[in-house]
């Protein structure tokens, strides 16, 4: 079952965790996403992964590949293929400014998350550039930090001052 996140109204069903600590997120986008009635039964039930995944741009459409909706589990022979590629859906605007970007060394589309709002499918992209080895320890190292200064704060708060 997809996870309610109460504060936008979103049910998530899949996070992609990597794609934040491989890649800098330089902006993000929302898109809906084209899919055949079994896919939607599938992520409903919560299945999906974004591990592998990742977005293009060919001929003035954007499209996510690689992304993991199993096949559902009471489907018949019109079942969908679970790698299958997907349109994304994006208006002209962002996808010209998506092309432009692309067009720079190093940048690349990646998925975040893949969620039903207002019932609908939504899938948040992201322009991002590969992070260095250096670049992902140092994320990590500040990860850390604010973890070690959260805990201490709320030990001093337990204490009383």
């Amino acid at each position: 079952m997809a996870k309610k996140n109460a504060d936008d109204g979103r049910q998530i069903v899949a996070n992609n965790k990597k794609a934040r600590h491989d890649y800098a997120i330089l902006d993000t986008y929302e898109a809906g996403l084209a899919l055949m009635g079994t896919e939607v039964k599938s992520l409903r039930d919560g299945k999906a992964s974004l591990a592998d995944a990742f977005a293009t741009v060919d001929d003035g459409e954007v499209w996510l590949r690689s992304a993991h909706i199993p096949e559902y589990s009471h489907g018949t022979w019109t079942n969908h293929t679970a790698r299958r590629t997907r349109k994304l859906l994006l208006n002209r605007k962002e996808i010209a400014r998506l092309e432009r970007a692309l067009g720079s060394s190093g940048t690349t589309l990646v998925p975040l998350s893949l969620y039903f709002k207002d019932g609908r499918a939504k899938v948040e992209i992201a322009l991002a550039r590969g992070k260095q080895l250096h670049d992902k320890r140092q994320t990590l190292r500040e990860r850390q930090d604010n973890l070690e200064a959260q805990r201490e704060m709320q030990i001093r708060l337990k204490r009383g001052g």
